[in-house]
């Protein structure tokens, strides 16, 4: 009997974690989908319901173009709002267009249902052992909390690297000896024999730089595909970046913090507002209060908690004398509108800081 073909959704450089537990635990093959492209979001949007938001558009696309290269098997994370229910949905669908696959959905309506999922990965490969799973699910989860730490720095320092490139090129050789890692302490040699190399690299920050903070939509924020590689576009302006949503906060900090989020920004929401919301108006005030220069809010088109989230945030950055700017991506966003709406906003950061 042929081994089942397993493959997932992309989101940043979060396969990489993802393929190292799918081949430690199961016996199967692991496929990586190819790289989100104007073509994965044409069939995304060819399929899905016309006012669904964009990242259901970007992994049914991921999807099809997986079972279009012999993947039986499809992985969805699921999430806190409607990216909770998507694998309904997208099952639905995949179905109507001929597919025939297994779809197990680690979250459906905001739970996990471990059993449901132990017996769905039992009959992809029968030998799936739980013991072994926790174990490779620990190393996991360390290298993503290590990928996030390098990822943090990066994004603060990496407008200024003297050598253009060094920081992902270096970045780049961190993550394929991470692919190898052979347990806890091989990941954590690794992680801290690349992480000395890249504050190694040269760079030339000044005193006071400018700093923007980034807030919005957690996919649109985690994948460069769907935010049109803003990040590297305000470093190529010689700008320290914060960004708080990553992998590591949203499984293991996430439900702690956005308590201390909604305490602190108590006079503006009392009330989680699904998904991200909350969290991002406590950013916001946190951002206005601690001399950032200015607030970029990202989402997807129809992303309805940001939607509900954006007039507070325009609040407190009113009341802060913060400035701030909205962008809403879908499939028809234009890279040249975003990079001139980016360019106006960095000019009237930088004359403001100059006064």
């Amino acid at each position: 009997m042929s081994k089942h073909t397993i493959s997932f959704p992309h989101m940043g450089n979060y396969s990489i974690p993802v393929y190292y537990l799918l081949t430690h635990i199961l016996n199967v093959n692991v496929m990586i989908a190819p790289k989100i492209t104007s073509k994965t979001i044409e069939l995304g949007t060819k399929y899905s319901p016309e006012f669904v938001c964009t990242p259901f558009k970007y992994t049914l696309g991921t999807f099809i173009e997986a079972l279009e290269l012999k993947a039986d098997v499809l992985i969805q994370a699921g999430g806190g709002c409607r990216y909770g229910y998507y694998s309904e949905l997208q099952s639905q669908i995949l179905e109507d267009l001929g597919y025939q696959f297994t779809y197990i959905n680690l979250v459906s309506k905001g739970k996990t249902d471990i059993k449901k999922i132990y017996h769905e990965l039992k009959k992809i490969d029968p030998n799936f052992r739980v013991l072994k799973a926790l174990y490779y699910l620990l190393i996991t989860s360390k290298m993503v909390k290590y990928m996030d730490k390098v990822d943090n720095y990066i994004r603060e320092n990496i407008g200024f690297e003297e050598v253009p490139g060094s920081f992902e090129h270096e970045n780049q050789k961190m993550l394929t000896d991470f692919s190898k890692a052979k347990g806890f302490f091989s990941l954590y040699h690794m992680y801290h024999k690349h992480f000395k190399k890249i504050k190694r690299l040269p760079i030339h920050k000044p005193e006071h730089c400018l700093k923007i903070g980034v807030i919005g939509e957690l996919y649109t924020l985690m994948e460069p595909f769907a935010n049109y590689h803003l990040e590297m576009t305000l470093a190529h302006y010689g700008i320290e970046v914060k960004r708080y949503t990553n992998a590591h906060y949203l499984l293991f900090e996430k439900k702690k913090e956005v308590k201390k989020y909604l305490k602190y920004a108590k006079e503006y929401i009392q009330y989680r507002m699904g998904a991200d919301a909350a969290d991002n108006i406590g950013r916001t005030k946190y951002l206005c209060t601690h001399g950032y220069d200015g607030i970029i809010h990202i989402k997807s088109s129809f992303c309805t908690p940001e939607i509900g989230a954006m007039p507070i945030i325009q609040k407190i950055c009113n009341q802060y004398d913060m400035p701030v700017i909205f962008f809403s991506f879908d499939a028809n966003t234009s890279q040249v509108g975003i990079e001139t709406r980016l360019e106006a906003f960095y000019d009237m950061i930088e004359m403001r800081r100059k006064k």
